[in-house]
């Protein structure tokens, strides 16, 4: 007797578990349904740069460049001047179709340190673009495809996730009123 007791115990637990589960399987079910599912991207924060562009357009030893006649689909989302040591300024892009794209200027004598940075490990190529009246070097390979231009003082970055043709545009925009 002492035998079926103990198996009709197990059994008992084992059947008290398998209902506990159940019912937190449908308690975690309840709640999911309640919860407000957003699958749509998030709205990207636009932010005012002309306060950080001007302050770096005076401070800086190079011609300090920035996009002009942009859509407005090109959302300004980051931006800084560090004034210190190489005089870095950082300007970054949402793009139309989600993508995006980064101006990096810098008066570092570490161009190539600069550059890895800047475009993340890209490598310099032999492709060369001209392209408003710039000449600028393709690198690949890095997180970010970028184009470089060094000269009036400063090396010059645009990169970012969108390839060439959005890089290129950006590059076209830039201008150092």
């Amino acid at each position: 007797m002492a035998g079926s007791n103990g198996k009709s115990g197990k059994q008992k637990t084992v059947r008290d578990m398998v209902l506990s589960l159940a019912l937190i399987g449908l308690m975690a079910g309840v709640i999911y349904l309640f919860i407000p599912h957003d699958d749509s991207e998030p709205d990207v924060k636009r932010v005012d740069y002309r306060v950080e562009l001007l302050t770096a357009r005076r401070a800086a030893s190079y011609p300090v460049l920035a996009p002009e006649g942009l859509s407005a689909d090109w959302k300004a989302t980051s931006v800084r001047y560090d004034g210190a040591d190489s005089e870095t300024w950082h300007l970054g892009f949402a793009t139309p179709g989600g993508e995006y794209a980064q101006v990096e200027q810098s008066a570092t004598r570490k161009a190539g340190a600069f550059i890895d940075s800047a475009s993340q490990g890209g490598e310099e190529t032999e492709t060369t673009a001209e392209i408003g009246g710039r000449t600028w070097t393709r690198y690949d390979g890095g997180r970010y495809d970028a184009l470089v231009y060094q000269g009036d003082g400063a090396t010059t970055v645009v990169a970012g996730t969108g390839g060439y043709d959005q890089l290129a545009q950006m590059a076209k925009a830039l201008q150092a009123k």
